[in-house]
């Protein structure tokens, strides 16, 4: 398992400069890949495109891009454009967004999602990976080339939660991103559906990026009530009150990575054990430090809906490796941290010496 982290709590100060300096922050303490929202104001592939040159080692990756509102074929132009810029370092993630967003914000219709997926990986899909298209579908229609010869196509991830989308991710794409999904649903529900889908279209096992929010505090209480009001809109939309019902799970803060070093530790042990598409695993002991109270400013000044900050204290942890998963830490604001001061914010893993 490798863990990244998302950065989507500062795109209401839409500030370069406070991106960067996250970013580089993400990346010296050895976060190997950094994920933005699209949401609010910023165009993320741009944003990744100018990030990608002042964190030169970083992965990134969209979490993710509404479709409805881009055409495939722009889309793909954009991403392979961010991918030739970044050398590489781009994991396009995609998804529907939902019902109130796209019918009461853009007057699109949300009728059909599936196919309307379907009918996009059938334009995207091409563009990116063969460079050209022609496909006529009930609602989508390209015709044309996208001509990136010294560029590799950037993976394709598409949010998936239901059985039916899980299954066209695994038939065409590289993977799924989840947020708010729990270990037992990853291993139960979300790796069965598209690891099966993937293998009978004869494709690679399929990445999973799960998307958990994760605070090492002393009181675990405390921070499972912030986090239960932070993220109450998930125990409330459908198919995310779906995945919890099937996690067991009350509210979004029982699934939530909350508590001691150890409790963490073992969670994320967890998590890593629900996908084993391979029998070798590589253990590498990890240190997680705490950014500079600059930065923790910066990241905690605006909360974003779906990626807020979280205020914590130095902290160690087990990373395991493990093809197939990773993590990336999203952050709640406003939690006293494990120590008490509550200065700095989760940053990454340095390994031990």
């Amino acid at each position: 398992m490798k863990i990244g982290i998302n950065g989507s709590a500062l795109l209401g100060q839409a500030s370069l400069d406070a991106f960067e300096a996250h970013a580089r922050t993400a990346e010296e303490d050895g976060f190997t890949s950094y994920w933005i929202a699209q949401a609010g104001s910023i165009d993320t592939l741009t944003l990744i495109a100018s990030l990608s040159k002042s964190s030169p080692s970083l992965h990134f990756g969209t979490a993710v891009i509404p479709t409805y509102p881009r055409h495939p074929a722009m889309l793909a132009s954009q991403a392979m454009t961010t991918q030739m810029i970044s050398g590489g370092r781009l994991r396009l993630g995609i998804g529907l967004s939902h019902k109130p967003m796209i019918e009461g914000i853009f007057g699109m219709s949300f009728d059909k999602p599936l196919r309307h997926m379907r009918e996009y990986l059938s334009i995207l899909v091409p563009l990116i990976e063969e460079g050209k298209v022609t496909f006529e579908g009930e609602t989508l229609t390209a015709r044309g080339e996208v001509s990136f010869p010294d560029t590799a196509p950037c993976p394709i991830l598409v949010a998936a939660l239901g059985p039916q989308m899980l299954r066209l991710a695994g038939q065409r794409t590289a993977g799924t991103i989840l947020w708010m999904v729990g270990e037992r649903t990853i291993r139960e529900h979300i790796k069965p559906e598209i690891g099966e889908a993937a293998a009978k279209a004869g494709r690679a096992a399929p990445q999973i990026i799960a998307g958990l929010p994760v605070c090492v505090t002393d009181e675990p209480d405390v921070v499972r009530k912030k986090a239960a009001s932070a993220f109450a809109i998930y125990g409330q939309l459908p198919s995310y009150r779906a995945m919890l019902d099937r996690e067991g799970a009350a509210d979004p803060s029982d699934v939530c990575l909350i508590g001691s070093e150890q409790e963490v530790t073992d969670r994320l042990a967890a998590i890593a054990e629900s996908v084993r598409w391979l029998a070798h695993s590589d253990h590498r002991p990890i240190r997680v430090t705490a950014a500079t109270a600059a930065a923790t400013a910066a990241t905690t000044a605006t909360v974003a809906a779906d990626a807020v900050a979280l205020r914590v204290s130095s902290w160690n942890v087990q990373e395991h490796v493990r093809d197939g998963l990773s993590i990336y830490v999203a952050l709640l604001p406003g939690v006293a941290a494990r120590g008490g001061s509550g200065a700095g914010c989760v940053r990454g893993g340095r390994p031990l010496p």
